[in-house]
């Protein structure tokens, strides 16, 4: 600093002085705009007291819960055999697209990104009839030992 004084001069060294602070305060509003660029956003995808084919929901069950959250993947071209929930369960598919299949010939095709909520008690099946793998996260609203789905083999997938 002395030798910036004397090189410098005084009104040089002010001006050194000015351009440091500027820089520090230059510094800081690049901080406070970094940081206010990491704020939480919160986006809800799914409020609703029905199964994607309109039906209503079932009352909760009686007794303590048990909540399952369960990752499922799907290769393209893979079926699910047809199954019912005896639970509530609902889930976010994440990577490809999904379509279920109702007994009644009803369908439903979830998109990436959307939410879904299963049907109870109706039996229905899931086909990947994309190109890519379906990921989807599923959550259940369950009970100790109860099945999350029950299985119906008997009734061929066409």
């Amino acid at each position: 600093m002395i030798a910036a004084t004397l090189i410098c001069g005084t009104s040089v060294m002010t001006s050194c002085k000015e351009k440091q602070v500027q820089q520090a305060q230059e510094n800081t509003a690049e901080v406070q705009v970094a940081d206010t660029a990491k704020k939480v956003v919160s986006t809800e995808l799914i409020r609703t007291d029905k199964s994607w084919d309109g039906v209503d929901l079932p009352d909760y069950l009686q007794g303590r819960p048990e909540l399952v959250a369960v990752k499922y993947v799907f290769p393209a071209g893979q079926k699910l055999g047809w199954h019912h929930h005896p639970v509530m369960n609902y889930g976010i598919l994440v990577q490809g697209e999904l379509t279920i299949i109702g007994q009644d010939g009803k369908e439903k095709v979830v998109h990436e990104g959307e939410a879904v909520v299963e049907m109870v008690g109706t039996i229905h099946h899931g086909e990947n009839r994309g190109t890519k793998d379906v990921i989807l996260y599923m959550f259940y609203l369950s009970q100790k030992d109860m099945p999350l789905a029950v299985q119906h083999p008997d009734i061929p997938l066409e």
